[in-house]
């Protein structure tokens, strides 16, 4: 594939989303805040789309054979089309001019013509008399070195680069977590519920990064993304858009509503009832309307607490939930064991209408900006192991990638969903420490808590051989060092606040 000079290949990793940030750092200071994230994710987004697109317009143009300029030659592999005055190499040009601002407002013009679907949804300021022009074209020269090609895994490189911006704009945006879900947590969900057929749904779908992972599990299958049909609903206006424009570039249609709408306050798709549901709702919402929706028909296993929306989102889901569908959602730990304001009463009744499926315990520490543990909840209307749940504690898995996010490796995603997939089939998936299958008796044992911890027990550890003597002299060793270290830190501590005028 070709591949332009002094490009740099997106490897997927948390430099990438630096390089583009400090390509951009030319325009901060000089505009607020929000002005100027929009401007600068428009331009990520303007950058994306023309870097697919050159790729495959370079090697239709080198074969010879091939229009460069017929759409259903990208359309057919799910490459952005984009008009000649909207590319990145044209774009360019102006760079160094006035005019840049209008080159840019008329580039997004070009597409949201091109594309009904994007219409009113690209930023079109970038000819603001406020802008200087002069640094936005140097956001232009320093973008044209990173090349912004997906890699093999298709990474929503789109939906990760607005959260990575967003936790660099304030510390109060860094709540990403709402719309950006990790790559390997939404594969676990994906390659669990299995979508190869039928509609999805996503009630908070954030950037889409649910719908486009489902996407690649259809293709992996040998399916057709024509197969399924793409619903979806978030109530930030931001994201709904940045959505829209994600599902776009990879030809992927959807109903996302007519506007951005709260889900439970403006349920944008009331009647409808789906096979899939994938979701990875804010987690602990206070603020959610619960007070005027006390009598909302979708609480049929208890009226969830005002105070938090956990289970208003697991309830909105079932009620959503066509009669042989499932769900599979993120949901923070506390509502694996809660039994304040009525969650105990609303778990217990779920479990009891044999509508859980599968527990997993995920590790901390998978998230781009909170560090809180999740679990995840498979929901089915029809499953195959009646009255019957399979618990698995991830906690272990995962491998660090960087100094504070882990990674869950593509070998422990496919141990996961093989073993529900004997689970469905009724074959023994019993494993000490890691998974095991509870009845519903089992589970009312233990007060309905759906912690994975207390049903898997604790995997014996291998004897490493080494004699208790030898053992204690290391550990005894070891807890003088951090004593020892911790009486430096102290007397530094001490130090520097005499320095300033205090003393303790």
């Amino acid at each position: 594939m070709a591949k332009r000079k002094g490009s740099v290949k997106n490897t997927g990793n948390i430099g990438f989303e630096e390089q583009l940030w400090k390509a951009a750092e030319i325009l901060w200071g000089s505009m607020n805040p929000a002005n100027y994230k929009n401007i600068v994710l428009g331009l990520v987004f303007l950058k994306y789309i023309s870097d697919r697109f050159e790729v495959k317009y370079i090697e239709l143009k080198a074969e010879g054979y091939g229009d460069e300029e017929d759409e259903n030659e990208y359309i057919a592999e799910g490459i952005f089309y984009v008009p000649e005055k909207a590319r990145w190499s044209y774009i360019q040009q102006f760079a160094g001019k006035e005019e840049i601002g209008n080159v840019i407002d008329e580039a997004m013009v070009s597409i949201e013509n091109h594309y009904a679907n994007l219409k009113g949804v690209l930023p079109k300021n970038y000819a603001d008399p406020a802008y200087d022009k002069q640094k936005l074209g140097d956001v232009i020269l320093n973008f044209s070195n990173i090349l912004m090609e997906v890699d093999e895994n298709d990474r929503d490189v789109l939906g990760r680069t607005y959260e990575y911006f967003l936790t660099k704009f304030s510390k109060d945006a860094g709540k990403g977590g709402e719309f950006f879900t990790p790559p390997c947590i939404v594969k676990i969900l994906v390659e669990v519920i299995q979508p190869y057929r039928g509609r999805i749904y996503d009630p908070c779908c954030g950037s889409g990064g649910m719908f486009v992972q489902s996407r690649k599990f259809i293709e992996a299958h040998a399916g057709q993304i024509h197969d399924v049909s793409i619903y979806g609903q978030d109530a930030n206006p931001e994201t709904w858009k940045l959505c829209k424009m994600n599902l776009a570039i990879r030809g992927i249609e959807a109903n996302l509503g007519d506007e951005p709408a709260d889900t439970f306050l403006n349920d944008k798709h009331p009647t409808e009832k789906f096979d899939f549901i994938l979701a990875n709702p804010p987690f602990n919402l206070s603020a959610w309307g619960g007070d005027k929706l006390t009598d909302d028909p979708r609480w049929v296993y208890g009226i969830p607490p005002v105070g938090n929306a956990n289970f208003a989102w697991i309830e909105h889901m079932i009620s959503h939930l066509s009669n042989t569908g499932r769900i599979g959602l993120v949901l923070a730990n506390g509502a694996l064991s809660s039994n304040t304001s009525n969650e105990g009463v609303i778990r217990q009744n779920i479990v009891k209408a044999d509508l859980i499926e599968g527990i997993i315990s995920l590790p901390a520490q998978l998230f781009y900006t909170v560090q809180i543990p999740v679990s995840l909840w498979f929901i089915s209307r029809n499953k195959e192991q009646k009255g019957k749940t399979l618990f698995i504690d991830a906690r272990n898995l995962g491998e660090m990638v960087s100094r504070t996010q882990k990674e869950i490796k593509e070998d422990e995603i496919k141990r996961i969903a093989e073993t529900f997939t004997k689970f469905r089939k009724g074959e023994a998936v019993d494993e000490l420490g890691f998974s095991k299958v509870a009845t519903i008796e089992e589970i009312e044992q233990q007060d309905f808590i759906l912690t994975p911890g207390r049903y898997v027990g604790i995997a014996e550890k291998e004897n490493d051989d080494i004699p208790f003597e030898e053992k204690m002299k290391s550990l005894t060793s070891e807890l003088s060092n951090l004593f020892k270290q911790s009486h430096d830190f102290e007397e530094e501590i001490r130090k520097q606040l005499k320095g300033i005028g205090y003393e303790i």
